[in-house]
Formats: C-alpha cells, structure tokens, sequence
C-alpha cells in the first residue's frame, strides 16, 4: 500500500532531481595534461599537494597499468552530516514508515531485543493495518520510540534496542533505517529521497522546528572538486555507505555517481516490495552483515573486485585492493585501511580510526578537519593502547597496527 502523498508537481520533481548538477565527466588525462585539484581550495597543511601528487602517480598520468580505484565513505565524508538521519526524520514527519507484518516489530530486525519490540508495539499500537502507513507525524509517542531506537540504540525507557550481533560486521540501527523502508518500492524510497535531500539543502543548522528535526546536509565542495579530478585522472570511484543504498543513489547524483557505483545498505526485494531481510556477503549468516567495518570491505570485495565466500572478510592482495580509501569514522576503518596508495580521513575523533591515521604506520595517512565547523582538539590523547579498539562482542581493547603491534595512544593535532 502506498503512503499518502502531498501533492508534488511535474515541475518540483524535475527541480529536485537537478537541484544539485552531477560533476562534469571527461575522458583520462593524458599525461601532458594530468588533471589538478582546484588551488582556491584550501586543505590543511599540505594535504593538497600529496593529494595532487598521488593522483598524478596513481592516476592515468602514470601510464597504462596504474591501479585506478578509489573508494569513498558518503557520510560526514563527502557531504556534512548524515543523509541516512535525513532520510528517517523525513519518514516519521511524512507517515513514511510501514506497520510490520501482524504489527510484530521483531520482524524488523533479527537483532531487535524484546524489551525493543514491546516498547515499539505499545508505543505505535496495533490501530493500523499491517503495511499501511503509520501515522508518526501526529502520534508523537510512536516516532519518538522508533527515533530513540534507531538514534539512540535503546527505547525510551532505558532498555538496550539491539543485542547479539558481530560489532564489526553490523550495527543493527544503521542496517534498520534500511529495513525499516520495508513494503516500499524503490521508486517511492527515491521519491521520498529526493524529497528529503531537497528538503535538507534548504535547511539551516538551526532548523528545529519540529520534535523530529529537519537534518540538514551540505556537500563539501573540496570532495566534489576530489572525485572530479580523479575521474578526469581516469579513476574509477565508487561510494561505500552505511547508509540505504537507495537513498544514498539519490545523493550521490549530486556528484555525478551513476546508481551502479554506489554500495550502501541493501535489503532484499520480493514481488517489486523492498523487504527487511538484508543482502548477503561472505560466508556470514542472512541478515547479519551491512556496509559497516569489516562489512565495507566484505561489499567491496565482493561487489566490486569479484571475491567470494570466506575470502570476502580477508584483506584481498594487494594488487587487487583500491588505491584510494576516504573515510571520517570507524566505520570506515578496515575499507580506508586496505587502500594501497592513500587513505584520507575527516577528522570526527573517532577514536580506532583516529588512531591508525595519526600512527601513520605506511606514511600514507592523511588527515583533514571536516571542511564545515571542524571540532576543536580532543583534550587528552586517544585511548588506542587500552580501549579504543572495539571486538566482535562489543568488548573494548588495545587498537593493533598491521604488525599486531599495539598503537600508542595519539594527540590530536589536526584540527
């Protein structure tokens, strides 16, 4: 059943699917004219110039042969914040969210506690029909559960949301903004993207008028001006996203990524209806891996560099991995870390990721402030020796460089 709509004309469609012009391509430089990274501007230290010098060695100026991939992190990477948040604030204020089959929540997701299901049962109620919309933008009690579940992984009531998942491979909030798009097709979630992008471009930090807040979003300029130029230097990039593959395809548009480049977090479709049962990868059980940690890199090779099974989780040799990783959480760690020629990381003190950045053990680390209201300096030091390092059940340790050397804790100084 489809979601009541507003009525959106011919003519805001059309301007909401080119609110945002896709980056200009070109054919491989050659390398009498090696494309370069826009001078005006202006990246922290020299990062631009071991940027430039990267492209110019990895990219087609280097000559036939060259290892071409590079691979980007969408959110707080390539825009200021979270498309996927967007995209769930959108839903509960336009009565996006479908009732679950036989109103039983724990359908939504194998890792939902029961303490979870029963707050959301009680909180939504059974009034509405299964796959029928709930009413959330009036029924201020259910979207506040559900947003509570989803952003702060326990119910209004304290109790933990999620439990018995492998830390590394899923983070069960992130895979539900997918799952929770169940009963839809695709083409109503990307019309109700593109409602929420337009929607978020057009807002303000401060836009808060509303219990579930309008989440705003930028794309940054530098990365727009990064991912053209490697094009131009005959790269092949992609985007790996925590976030529903759906929604993010919509983004990244903006910049010029055709669906088919984009990996986010997939559920699975029956009868044309997307469903809460996600894609598979590796050797791991059904409905347990998303494009998180040691996921990014099982969807990337398996998706992009054709690795199958077990092998799927294992770092790939190294002239298969991408040359170029960028990334601004630990989310991104393993992906941005199997990168061979560069990895790139936005400074969001998220520790285990901060932690290999500043070790620097390979000298090709790079780390950039956000390029929208950077964070000051993190007092202290990062705990890498002790507890920034995170296992498969979620038990905190020292972070290990690839030596299984423990990393020392680091400042932080890029900032």
């Amino acid at each position: 059943m489809r979601v009541p709509r507003r009525v959106v004309r011919v003519a805001l469609v059309v301007a909401l699917a080119t609110a945002v012009p896709p980056v200009a391509s070109a054919p491989p430089a050659s390398a009498a004219t090696c494309p370069t990274l826009d001078t005006r501007l202006a990246w922290s230290a020299d990062n631009r110039e071991k940027l430039q010098d990267f492209i110019s060695a990895y990219g087609s100026c280097a000559g036939p042969g060259a290892r071409r991939l590079a691979l980007f992190d969408w959110d707080n990477t390539l825009v200021k914040n979270d498309v996927g948040d967007a995209m769930m604030s959108w839903l509960l204020r336009n009565d996006g969210i479908l009732q679950p089959a036989g109103t039983d929540w724990s359908t939504t997701s194998r890792y939902l506690t029961a303490e979870a299901s029963t707050a959301l049962g009680r909180a939504c109620g059974d009034a509405t029909a299964a796959g029928s919309p709930l009413p959330t933008s009036g029924n201020t009690g259910c979207a506040d559960e559900i947003l509570s579940v989803y952003g702060g992984r326990r119910t209004t009531g304290g109790a933990a949301a999620f439990a018995g998942f492998d830390h590394r491979r899923i983070d069960p909030a992130y895979a539900w903004g997918a799952q929770l798009l169940a009963g839809h097709t695709v083409e109503e979630v990307t019309g109700f993207a593109l409602e929420s992008r337009a929607e978020s471009l057009s807002a303000s930090p401060s836009d808060a008028a509303q219990a579930v807040r309008t989440i705003w979003v930028r794309y940054y300029e530098h990365m727009r001006d990064l991912v053209g130029t490697l094009r131009r230097a005959g790269f092949d990039v992609r985007v790996v996203s925590a976030s529903p593959e759906p929604v993010v395809r919509v983004w990244a548009e903006g910049l010029g990524f055709a669906a088919d480049q984009v990996i986010g977090v997939r559920t699975r479709t029956e009868n044309g209806r997307l469903t809460a049962h996600l894609a598979d990868c590796g050797d791991a059980p059904p409905d347990s891996v998303i494009t998180y940690i040691d996921g990014k890199r099982c969807f990337v090779n398996q998706d992009i560099l054709g690795i199958q099974g077990p092998a799927a989780f294992q770092r790939a040799p190294v002239e298969e991995r991408q040359a170029f990783a960028a990334g601004d959480s630990t989310t991104d760690v393993t992906f941005v870390g199997d990168a061979t020629g560069l990895h790139l990381v936005i400074n969001r003190q998220s520790a285990e990721l901060m932690c290999h950045a500043y070790r620097n053990e390979d000298g090709r680390w790079l780390v950039n402030p956000m390029f929208i209201d950077p964070l000051p300096a993190m007092p202290g030091r990062y705990p890498c020796s002790t507890t920034a390092y995170t296992g498969p059940d979620g038990t905190s340790g020292p972070v290990r460089d690839d030596n299984g050397d423990v990393i020392p804790d680091q400042a932080d100084t890029v900032h």
